[in-house]
């Protein structure tokens, strides 16, 4: 059986850590949770791989890479107090983590078979301030807004501004923008009805479904 413990520690220190993360807490919550158990059956051996964990392929759903994904949370900054939406969520991995982080996380998932075993992961951890929820990715989920963090585990061709509206005034969105072999970190911040947002490093990611660039558009 392999030691799934020195594998998480071995992410941590290998993956996560020489990517400039410096936030204790989401090294820990990385450290403690068991990222093979966010996987379906069968694929528990690239839990800890560096790289994105295709986890559905029709559509495209991932685990960012853990490299990638430490650093979204990073410059997010999610406080203690926080309610967040995490957009994409697959098996649950990044919800678990966030959940760490902040007082309340919404996992949504348009996937109803992965929301279903992210719900299944989530309890088995003994992880309650978790919401499973199911719908289009690009609709965000109002009903549990609005929110202080909202977390895209993909890329987007673009930032829509459905999502901005689920922001809290002082909340925070990070999302992986741009529709080419690399995506551009993108930070946005709400003050009152205006957003501002500022670029930060380039990652490779799959992109989220329902945030494709439009037919006939071009940059």
């Amino acid at each position: 059986m392999a030691d799934t413990a020195l594998q998480r520690k071995n992410m941590v220190e290998s993956q996560v850590r020489p990517s400039d993360v410096t936030d204790r807490r989401i090294m820990r919550a990385m450290l403690e949770l068991p990222r093979e158990s966010f996987v379906p059956a069968g694929l528990e051996a690239l839990a800890y791989a560096d790289t994105d964990v295709i986890v559905s392929k029709a559509p495209i759903r991932a685990l960012l890479a853990a490299r990638t994904f430490a650093k979204l949370v990073q410059l997010v900054a999610p406080e203690a107090t926080d309610s967040v939406l995490d957009i994409g969520s697959a098996g649950g991995y990044s919800a678990a983590v966030l959940a760490r982080l902040a007082a309340r996380v919404v996992a949504l998932e348009e996937d109803k078979g992965l929301s279903a075993k992210a719900a299944e992961a989530l309890k088995a951890q003994g992880i309650a301030n978790v919401t499973p929820v199911t719908g289009p990715l690009n609709a965000g989920h109002e009903a549990g807004g609005p929110y202080d963090v909202i977390v895209l585990e993909g890329a987007v061709s673009a930032i829509p501004a459905t999502l901005l509206n689920q922001l809290k005034d002082g909340g925070r969105l990070v999302a992986l923008v741009g529709a080419g072999p690399l995506a551009k970190a993108t930070l946005v911040r709400r003050r009152g009805p205006a957003t501002s947002e500022a670029s930060f490093f380039t990652a490779a990611a799959p992109m989220l479904p329902g945030f494709e660039v439009p037919q006939g558009f071009t940059f």
